[in-house]
């Protein structure tokens, strides 16, 4: 009896992360309402707070990182803006509402923590990885930049979705992609992987 508690258990928290996840994605903390979300779950709005201990922690767990794909930063160099276009752009986060989870923080960020946590994902991920590979000098603020290009390609295509770049297919953006990042960084980059 004990075991199947367990299991209920855990796929009952599994499911609460699952819909927040959605939720979250869709209308952001503030609009998003513990008992929508335990709504979307079918269960009690209690379970919530059992399993989790408030909204706030939910979110962090919802939205936690960890979420980088393993082989973004693997592989040849010039190909590594190629790849974090299709880690931010192309991906598929269909357990996230179809947006990357940083989507889910942007629409959130009226939050002081939640500012935060957006910063250090992308420094630590994305800026750092680039700042890595650009040459000359100001190094730091060319990979902000271009990471700045790449996040706003995402939030434009899913968020506001433009119509040229709500169709564009990774092999669309490929030159263009290589163009800028090869400017950007001060060395050959590839724009596609």
């Amino acid at each position: 009896m004990a075991e199947k508690r367990k299991r209920d258990r855990e796929a009952t928290r599994a499911r609460l992360l699952e819909v927040a996840r959605l939720r979250f994605a869709r209308d952001g903390y503030d609009a998003a309402s513990v008992r929508d979300i335990a709504h979307d779950a079918d269960v009690d709005a209690t379970l919530i707070f059992r399993y989790f201990g408030s909204k706030k922690r939910l979110f962090d767990e919802a939205t936690a990182p960890g979420q980088v794909p393993d082989d973004l930063l693997d592989g040849p160099p010039e190909e590594l803006v190629a790849r974090m276009l299709r880690s931010v752009v192309y991906q598929d986060w269909s357990t996230h509402g179809g947006e990357h989870p940083l989507v889910a923080m942007l629409k959130s960020a009226g939050h002081q923590d939640t500012r935060q946590r957006i910063r250090q994902e992308v420094c630590d991920t994305y800026v750092d990885a680039l700042e890595e590979l650009a040459e000359g000098p100001d190094r730091q603020l060319r990979a902000e930049l271009l990471s700045a290009w790449l996040v706003g390609i995402g939030i434009l295509r899913s968020v506001v979705a433009t119509p040229a770049l709500a169709e564009a297919e990774a092999a669309d953006l490929a030159p263009h992609v290589a163009t800028v990042a090869t400017g950007l960084l001060g060395r050959p980059m590839s724009g596609s992987a």
